[in-house]
């Protein structure tokens, strides 16, 4: 292999990659190099001469590097079957018996750009910068290899792709693999569209957070917004909630969730409506509705930085809302994927929903995401999903 490029950093740059980031911004940079191809190597050194890692290079991005080692050794394909198996031994260790579970988790799994999931037998992949796009041949071979699957399932889409230059792509790379599968999680069956449904299929994420949920359930009347195809309330109803109302303006995603209720003899208790979140609880507290349990699970309100404060006037609106239809004694489970803002900036807001709901509220639990999304230290953007489960007292 040729020797990188260099990539050296304005002065006083290098502190963030220091502490454990992996990702270089074009504003960090004194002059980018000239002669390399998108997704080739670089080594980044600071404004000293000192060697900071070797990563891989996308002029097309803000991000123009993305750290993969500390290290100046070769990265190819056995450097990539290296961090596949960490990956997957990481796996075996931590959740064993999960058939849905994520295997590659990017940054977390030092794999920049990479996710890998596995429903069953089959793979769900997605590259979402240059830096793998170019070395997607590579990572395919090694997962047909490592893991034996029955097909795999590539949907790399989002604004992360579009922001790296790359057109969006969704095929079956390999074998054969149908639209829909049936997994199992928490004595629960779901149905997981793997062509089409959001991210993935399933928001593994949140599998520990239902659970955690669905413990509080039993003999309430729980409100589900933002439902999606009806995880969380399903949870609820099979802990024993006395009934589910899940709300959603996905219809396609609403009848896989009625679907899934009936899979699981569960429809007698559940009920899944088509409409926005938003309206939805405003009407709700114009009615005079109450309920025991609300669960807020919505999607990212702001993928910028830029937008965080009217990504917290959202969270604000919907946990305001929520409070004034939760009966003292009720429980609110709060969720926010959005990952600019931070764990005390969401508790902050939800505290002052509370405030202005005139609520006090008693923290039951603080959780993120599980051990199959792994948070690397120095990179808080591996830390995104945060969730509260709170007590209404007055």
């Amino acid at each position: 292999m040729e020797k990188p490029a260099e990539l050296r950093l304005k002065r006083g740059r290098e502190e963030r990659l220091r502490a454990g980031h992996l990702w270089v911004y074009e504003g960090e940079v004194a002059g980018l190099p000239e002669g390399v191809a998108p997704g080739e190597l670089v080594d980044v050194f600071d404004a000293r001469g000192r060697f900071l890692g070797r990563g891989y290079y996308n002029p097309a991005s803000q991000i123009v590097a993305r750290i993969l080692t500390r290290k100046k050794e070769t990265v190819d394909a056995a450097f990539f079957r290296r961090r596949l198996e960490v990956a997957l031994a990481h796996r075996q260790r931590a959740c064993p018996d999960l058939a849905a579970v994520r295997l590659v988790y990017g940054e977390g799994d030092l794999l920049p750009g990479l996710v890998v999931d596995r429903y069953g037998e089959y793979l769900v992949v997605q590259f979402l910068t240059m830096g793998m796009e170019v070395r997607r041949e590579t990572i395919l071979s090694l997962l047909v290899e490592l893991l034996r699957p029955a097909g795999i399932r590539e949907r790399s889409t989002g604004t992360g792709r579009k922001n790296e230059g790359l057109s969006p792509r969704e095929e079956t790379v390999y074998g054969t693999v149908p639209e829909e599968v049936i997994v199992e999680e928490n004595g629960l069956r779901y149905l997981v569209d793997l062509h089409h449904g959001q991210k993935t299929g399933h928001f593994l994420d949140q599998r520990e957070n239902r659970a955690a949920a669905a413990a509080l359930a039993r003999g309430r009347r729980v409100l589900d917004c933002f439902c999606y195809t009806g995880a969380f309330g399903l949870a609820a109803a099979l802990a024993g909630a006395d009934e589910v109302l899940g709300v959603d303006f996905d219809e396609a995603a609403l009848e896989v969730a009625r679907r899934n209720a009936v899979l699981n003899g569960l429809a007698d208790r559940c009920e899944f409506v088509a409409a926005n979140a938003f309206d939805f609880l405003r009407a709700a507290v114009e009615e005079g509705r109450q309920y025991d349990l609300v669960i807020l699970d919505p999607p990212a309100f702001t993928k910028s930085k830029f937008r965080v404060e009217e990504a917290l006037r959202g969270y604000k609106e919907i946990n305001l809302r929520a409070l004034r239809l939760l009966f003292p004694g009720g429980i609110l489970v709060t969720c926010s994927c959005s990952h600019h803002v931070s764990y005390p900036l969401f508790q902050e807001v939800v505290q002052a929903a509370a405030a202005d709901a005139g609520r006090r509220l008693r923290l039951l639990a603080r959780r993120g995401h599980p051990a199959d999304h792994p948070v690397l230290l120095g990179v808080p953007e591996t830390e995104y999903l945060k969730c509260l489960i709170l007590e209404v007292l007055v």
